[in-house]
């Protein structure tokens, strides 16, 4: 080949890489997992409207595919069940990860479909794609039943580090526990730097098709909060509210919209706080989404412990203002992360002159299921006692995931470690007629 020639071709191939990356981003560096194409990727459920005839799904695709649609249809034994599918357009959102510096320069498409319109209790098959020839797999889920019925969920700490290396184990352990678990609750710390799309790429390669299959609850955690650029406020992470659909509480003020939302499945109560910004806002939240709470079970999460075990953390404001409305209103339990490390406790119904009464009040829960490990500070956790805290349960330097079984009079909460061996067991039995409670440990 003639030097003239080698430098037409070498120069041709240049110029189209240039084009290239125009048209589609800058791919350099990045894994074949990071980067979009025309097929669905990172889908995942969740909560939008009543879970017994409702469902949100998201996913992403790269800037060619720019009308998108979402088919479901009642599942059935044989495939057949695909002449009776319904397609749904999506919303389609472009989004430019280089917002963030530390991303490349790439946009992507994010879209997304709310099912409506659902039957109660009923199996679906869904899938999601461009209508044509790139489309997801068939994917199923559950919908509620109406009313108060036997369920159970899946509850982590923080994964934040080391995501697909660490992370990964956990999630699919857990998967292998309880894989029909009706939801799971992601309790902050997904990652550990906000706005880098390598981390989120880990956390949906981690979790794979368990994303789409799982209805997530996720939850703001520090970690989800940095500034875009140096010297800027700190912000909730770029990628959160493109890639989850999630419930817009109105009343709020705008930054805490699809950061604080409220679940109600089959009678359980699931309120969303976000701990890192607008505390005082989420205290008048608190109480109205308790007041006038029918449901048989009240649960709580947000990411900064309440009773902090770790040494040098306090959530004072918390312990101040939150904790009081959760004593008054009979909260059941509090899941939380943060912190790096196994604590449960709970504290008990006192008296007016602040004796134990002999009757459980809330139980309190601190975990974690990435590596990142932080010990626990003994003294601390007995400074508790003012505020009426038992500690019942600790460890330390082990990844967890839990499982919390719900139906009739008991809610039954398991935490197993990474190699699904149960550590900690407790069930609270409650008289929906009274509401008092009791708490039997398996220590």
């Amino acid at each position: 080949m003639k030097l003239s020639h080698v430098i037409i071709r070498v120069f041709t191939l240049a110029f189209l890489s240039a084009i290239s990356v125009r048209a589609h981003g800058n791919h350099e560096g990045l894994h074949h997992w990071e980067i979009p194409s025309k097929d669905p990727d990172r889908i995942i459920l969740t909560f939008h409207g009543e879970p017994a005839t409702n469902r949100a799904v998201t996913w992403r695709t790269d800037t060619s595919i720019t009308e998108a649609f979402a088919q479901i249809a009642e599942a059935t034994a044989n495939s057949k069940f695909t002449d009776q599918a319904v397609t749904r357009n999506a919303m389609t959102e472009s989004f430019d990860l280089g917002l963030y510096k530390g991303n490349n320069s790439l946009v992507v498409h994010y879209h997304s479909v709310i099912f409506e319109g659902l039957k109660p209790d009923t199996l679906y098959a869904y899938r999601v794609g461009d209508g044509h020839e790139h489309w997801s797999e068939w994917i199923q889920f559950r919908t509620a039943k109406k009313g108060y019925a036997p369920t159970q969920f899946v509850y982590f700490g923080d994964a934040q580090n080391d995501i697909l290396e660490h992370w990964s184990r956990v999630i699919r352990m857990a998967y292998q526990t309880a894989p029909n678990a009706s939801f799971v609750v992601h309790a902050g710390d997904l990652v550990n730097y906000a706005h880098r799309d390598f981390e989120w790429a880990e956390w949906f390669k981690s979790g794979g098709f368990i994303h789409s299959q799982w209805t997530a609850i996720p939850v703001a955690g520090n970690h989800e909060f940095s500034p875009i650029e140096k010297g800027k406020p700190r912000k909730l992470s770029i990628q959160w509210r493109p890639q989850f659909t999630l419930p817009v509480e109105m009343d709020l003020v705008p930054e805490l919209h699809e950061s604080v939302y409220t679940v109600d499945y089959q009678d359980v109560r699931v309120i969303v706080l976000n701990s890192n910004d607008q505390l005082e806002a989420q205290t008048d939240y608190i109480e109205k989404q308790l007041k006038d709470c029918t449901a048989k079970w009240k649960i709580i999460t947000c990411h900064h412990s309440i009773f902090a075990p770790a040494r040098g953390r306090n959530f004072q404001f918390a312990r101040d203002h939150w904790k009081p409305l959760l004593d008054k209103y009979g909260v059941d339990l509090v899941l939380n992360g943060h912190d790096h490390t196994y604590a449960r406790g709970h504290v008990p119904v006192l008296t007016a002159d602040g004796k134990d009464a002999s009757g459980l009040g809330t139980v309190y829960v601190t975990s974690v299921s990435g590596p990142k490990m932080y010990d626990l500070d003994a003294k601390q956790m007995e400074g508790y006692s003012v505020d009426g805290y038992k500690s019942d349960k600790t460890a330390e330097q082990t990844q967890f995931f839990q499982v919390i079984t719900i139906g009739d009079d008991t809610l039954t909460y398991v935490a197993y470690t990474a190699l699904s061996e149960e550590y900690d067991r407790v069930v609270i039995t409650k008289d929906f007629k009274t509401g008092k409670k009791v708490l039997t440990q398996n220590n």
